[in-house]
């Protein structure tokens, strides 16, 4: 696989359109995602935000645009295919299979022909302390917060680079969201690049780089972390946080 060059975005959209059915969705979304970027995609329910992450993954019906990964064209590919160019997503319901183990769960995912390694079980333990302790427990016996730890760390056993991760704080105890947090600070560490759907703005705001606000299947607001205090008052009018 073709090493793209530093200067390359890892995720660039250009006038992104999406359709489910009859029903248009995305309007000219245009993003562009460095690596090594935590980026948070802001918005109220029903702007937009999940429709994006699924439209980058080419889970929506029709869509029309650009959507390149590290350069490289995606909108007229399958699914599988933009996975293997080193995409993980995590959707809102988690989608972990419950039947197996925790550790079963770990064991499932395929290496990705990234040119990286994806995690080792014993790194994942490291980063999941809870998964450690939870490694024989099937997926229906995990808390709410381990099962979304663990549809995390299935990602990162892949050799994903790029993670997709669509409201991973939603209706969690302070204490899990915190851990996510954490995690999400050792993953920009390690050079992962990240795109968060987030309803929670308290968690998103010290952890993004950059900022999207989504209205209506467009962005309409877009910022950097050191403009945060002076959007506070549009955050306000848009988000109502």
């Amino acid at each position: 696989m073709a090493t793209a060059s530093s200067n390359t975005p890892a995720l660039e959209i250009r006038n992104l359109e999406a359709w489910y059915g009859e029903s248009h969705v995305l309007h000219g979304v245009d993003m562009v995602v460095q690596p090594g970027e935590v980026v948070t995609l802001l918005g109220r329910n029903g702007a937009g935000r999940t429709t994006t992450m699924r439209a980058i993954m080419g889970l929506t019906g029709a869509r029309r645009g650009s959507v390149q990964i590290n350069g490289v064209e995606t909108i007229a590919m399958a699914t599988h295919r933009i996975a293997h160019l080193g995409v993980g997503y995590c959707p809102e319901e988690r989608g972990i299979f419950s039947s197996l183990s925790c550790e079963e769960n770990l064991l499932l995912p395929p290496v990705l022909n990234t040119g990286r390694k994806g995690m080792s079980v014993e790194e994942i333990y490291a980063m999941f302390p809870n998964l450690a302790e939870r490694r024989h427990s099937q997926g229906t016996r995990l808390s709410g917060g381990e099962q979304q730890m663990l549809a995390v760390a299935r990602i990162l056993r892949t050799g994903a680079q790029l993670l997709l991760l669509d409201e991973i704080s939603e209706g969690l105890a302070p204490v899990i969201v915190q851990a996510l947090a954490r995690m999400i600070t050792m993953l920009r560490e390690r050079g992962y690049t990240v795109v968060m759907v987030e309803q929670n703005f308290r968690f998103a705001a010290p952890l993004a780089d950059r900022f999207y606000v989504m209205e209506h299947g467009r962005i309409v607001e877009r910022f950097g972390a050191s403009e945060l205090q002076e959007k506070m008052p549009v955050l306000n009018q848009l988000l109502g946080v």
